[in-house]
């Protein structure tokens, strides 16, 4: 377990992994792939007939606790992970856009997408549970803990192929209207959850050991499938099985509408899409998902209760489970070794483009996610809100997304494309100035002719 919670300091460092994905140069007026991706109607409002995408990656971590400058500083992040009394919460996102095609023809818009998606969530987990694990105290202290929602460590891997078609379904001199469906084929690769609910106790602290016990029964979720079972405190983990067996099908919806300035081109776009309608089930020789009560009373083999020390070198949820069966803490049943199905987060999107003067845009844009994160099965997600303003002279286009999410607050960034490489993030100007709590990158190349 304490590997578990290095890792959420390591990457960090790395500064490079995101939620809102591709911000900015996804909305822009200059129509591709990437806007497809947020609506399936906008491939049939693609800039050029033929667009082929090479390559696009986008990383980011966002979390409640630590800011960018206190990578730099002498303070351990273990120390402001788990500071307060506030639930840390985190989010580590990337996104790996492969090849990908699309086609507008007449009225019709086509595309082929494949994509990889690689996160590492935790959602509202105690610090006094984390600092104790971690950092020895050598005063005596106790801690009460009241915890009745879910605390999560979830950590999934998993591919996808798309296939769009869109289509023009009304158009005059001043307005068009368009609809489109993605159909995702699903590939999951490796998954995890440790699920806490209605965790109720005392944490005791002394001579630099830390035991907890409960004061009433709690519920515990633990569940893992390819290569996350083996181990997942190392990147690597999720790379090395990200796409899977076909076990899923997913659905993105969506209408754009335009009111044009009488040429090609629009003074306003609007569009709305409900996208990740689906699940995905894990299927693997090493598949387990069991629901536990655990109850940690002292007994004769451990007088104080839980040792919490006995995490320290543990980075499997397997380890996990073996240790606190062996100490008798958990009912006694075997492991339920059968496939799962997770839920993908399904979103809301809203977004409107407007045009300022020739040339100059601003953009509007709201994602809502439509579940809870709290869930065992349930794919996390951001809620988003985004301004973007932009300014595209054809081969070059520059523009600074301002956004908000509900774990790292407001972030500001800036990107840029020229001709098909594009490279940006949404969060490099706050957290250069002002102490953000997220970092993010992304880029890519495509080209469109004709």
């Amino acid at each position: 377990m304490k590997q578990i919670i290095v890792t959420f300091g390591l990457l960090i460092g790395f500064g490079v992994f995101a939620q809102d994905h591709f911000s900015g140069i996804s909305t822009s007026n200059r129509v591709g792939i990437l806007n497809g991706g947020i609506n399936p109607a906008e491939f049939s409002n693609l800039s050029k007939k033929i667009e082929v995408n090479i390559y696009g990656l986008s990383f980011n971590v966002s979390n409640n606790k630590i800011g960018f400058k206190d990578l730099t500083s002498d303070t351990n992040l273990e120390d402001l992970i788990f500071k307060g009394t506030e639930p840390v919460n985190m989010r580590i996102d990337g996104q790996i856009l492969g090849p990908s095609f699309a086609l507008k023809l007449m009225k019709w818009g086509f595309g082929v997408t494949t994509k990889a998606n690689i996160k590492f969530d935790v959602i509202n987990v105690d610090p006094a549970i984390g600092n104790a694990i971690y950092n020895n105290n050598d005063i005596a202290f106790i801690t009460l803990l009241n915890k009745s929602g879910n605390q999560r460590f979830a950590g999934t891997s998993y591919g996808e192929v798309g296939l769009s078609v869109a289509r023009t379904i009304f158009e005059n001199d001043k307005n068009k209207f368009d609809a489109g469906i993605t159909v995702k084929f699903l590939f999951p690769g490796s998954y995890s959850n440790f699920g806490l609910q209605n965790l109720s106790g005392t944490i005791t602290e002394s001579s630099g050991s830390s035991y907890l016990t409960t004061s009433q029964s709690a519920n515990l979720n633990i569940a893992y499938s390819g290569g996350l079972a083996d181990s997942f405190s190392n990147f690597n983990d999720y790379t090395k099985s990200i796409f899977g067996g076909l076990n899923g099908v997913a659905t993105d919806i969506g209408i754009t509408y335009q009111l044009k300035d009488g040429k090609s081109k629009y003074k306003i776009k609007g569009g709305i899409a409900i996208r990740n309608i689906g699940s995905m089930t894990f299927k693997d020789d090493n598949n387990y998902n069991t629901n536990y009560s655990l109850n940690i009373q002292p007994n004769l083999q451990n007088l104080q209760g839980l040792d919490l020390s006995q995490f320290n070198n543990v980075d499997n949820l397997q380890d996990v489970e073996d240790i606190l069966i062996q100490n008798g803490y958990l009912v006694a049943q075997p492991r339920n070794k059968s496939d799962f199905k997770v839920n993908l987060p399904t979103l809301f999107t809203l977004y409107g483009d407007f045009k300022i003067i020739p040339k100059v845009y601003i953009t509007g844009y709201l994602q809502q996610k439509m579940q809870k994160d709290t869930g065992d099965n349930q794919i996390t997600a951001q809620n988003i809100f985004s301004v973007t303003p932009r300014i595209n002279l054809g081969f070059f286009e520059g523009y600074i997304p301002i956004s908000n999410n509900d774990i790292a607050g407001t972030n500001v960034g800036i990107g840029f494309r020229l001709g098909g490489f594009y490279l940006g993030s949404s969060s490099i100007f706050t957290a250069l100035t002002s102490d953000s709590k997220q970092a993010d990158i992304y880029t890519g190349f495509r080209f469109a002719f004709l």
